[in-house]
């Protein structure tokens, strides 16, 4: 049986309030960029919490859709942020009945195996949205976005679940030259 998502307003407003809730803590903290920060967005309480992570996939799905990206074949970003953003996207999309794939990128290429750097089915020639669950500065998209395009996969945009405002979305699109989506901006969540 397939379910039917709600309305996306509603489930908008929950997935903030949980954001909200859950994953913004106060206090000082270094970010992965080595900057400091007085709160710290920690979105993995949201992208692998029971009730958030099906918000996410409707939410991020939306906010794709609105974009006006038609015909996306798969999603997914840098391991470990981007993977269960990808994952709860891809059961959205199946819940509405289309089928979106997802993947994870490795930080470098494996020297074993198939030696792949982007794991799961080939984005080859495939229409990809790289996805990050929150960005600083940029750099982990953009390690996404070479290592994808060195797979052969069409990157039409990053999109992640909060910008903090603090110029990722400018540098992702200058140097990747895609666009930036983000479904909540800073000034949106109880940070100040």
């Amino acid at each position: 049986m397939v379910s039917v998502p709600q309305d996306t307003v509603v489930a908008r407003d929950r997935l903030l309030s949980l954001i909200n809730e859950l994953a913004v803590v106060r206090g000082r903290v270094t970010l992965s960029s080595g900057e400091e920060a007085n709160y710290y967005i920690d979105l993995r309480r949201i992208t692998l919490h029971h009730e958030a992570s099906k918000l996410v996939g409707q939410v991020m799905l939306d906010l794709m859709d609105k974009a006006g990206f038609d015909g996306i074949q798969s999603v997914g970003g840098l391991t470990m942020g981007a993977d269960p953003v990808a994952t709860a996207i891809m059961h959205a999309a199946g819940d509405a009945g289309r089928g979106i794939d997802s993947f994870v990128v490795r930080k470098a290429q494996k020297s074993y195996g198939m030696g792949r750097q982007v794991e799961g089915p080939d984005v080859a020639g495939r229409k990809v949205i790289a996805l990050e669950d929150t960005s600083t500065t940029g750099g982990s998209a953009l390690t996404a976005v070479e290592a994808l395009r060195k797979a052969g996969a069409d990157v039409v945009a990053v999109a992640v679940i909060v910008d903090r405002n603090t110029g990722a979305g400018d540098r992702i699109e200058e140097e990747a030259g895609v666009p930036y989506l983000y479904a909540f901006g800073k000034d949106e969540l109880d940070v100040d």
